[in-house]
């Protein structure tokens, strides 16, 4: 059985709390969403979707087991997903010296095309070209809507969610998400 609760960080400036946000084509700043981001406790596996690098080969998640995962499910066609795409890409650049992994995958249907040239549009140049066509892999997580966003900890179990769009280059989001991904 799976149970959410808002996830509540202690730091040394005080308690870091998140939340839900409203549905607007801008992402606000983690700081100011309380409860966007929740736990999943205890924490679970994730589901063993496929999805679609760029060439054209079929990678599972078990793939990055040992590796933090940042999991964005997304579309070019959301303007909430747009709003987030360059802190996204912020983030994997700050993640990738902790061996994190940001997986952006699109539900787009026009395939790696289409999401390439979105990302060279925007200079997205951080964010590998990955896509989830049918929307088997955000059905498997049980997506309610895009954006949604699943961190799952080194340990290979999903740790938090959250929906909605989000800041996720900020300072404390990417002290957070190695903290939640340490596990």
């Amino acid at each position: 059985m799976m149970v959410r609760r808002r996830l509540v960080l202690a730091t040394a400036g005080g308690t870091l709390a998140f939340g839900a946000i409203p549905r607007k084509p801008h992402a606000k700043t983690l700081d100011a969403l309380p409860d966007i981001l929740e736990a999943v406790s205890p924490p679970v596996n994730p589901p063993d979707g496929v999805f679609v690098s760029q060439d054209g080969v079929s990678h599972r998640l078990a793939e990055f087991k040992g590796r933090g995962m940042v999991v964005n499910l997304w579309a070019t066609w959301c303007a909430p997903c747009v709003a987030e795409m360059p802190s996204l890409d912020a983030l994997s650049k700050a993640l990738a010296p902790y061996d994190i992994a940001v997986l952006p995958v699109s539900s787009d249907r026009g395939g790696a095309d289409t999401v390439r040239a979105w990302y060279n549009a925007h200079n997205i140049s951080a964010l590998p070209v990955l896509l989830d066509p049918k929307g088997a892999l955000a059905q498997a997580f049980g997506a309610r809507g895009i954006p949604t966003t699943v961190i799952v900890g080194r340990s290979g179990k999903v740790v938090a969610r959250a929906e909605g769009a989000a800041d996720w280059g900020a300072p404390a989001a990417q002290a957070l998400i190695r903290t939640l991904t340490a596990s």
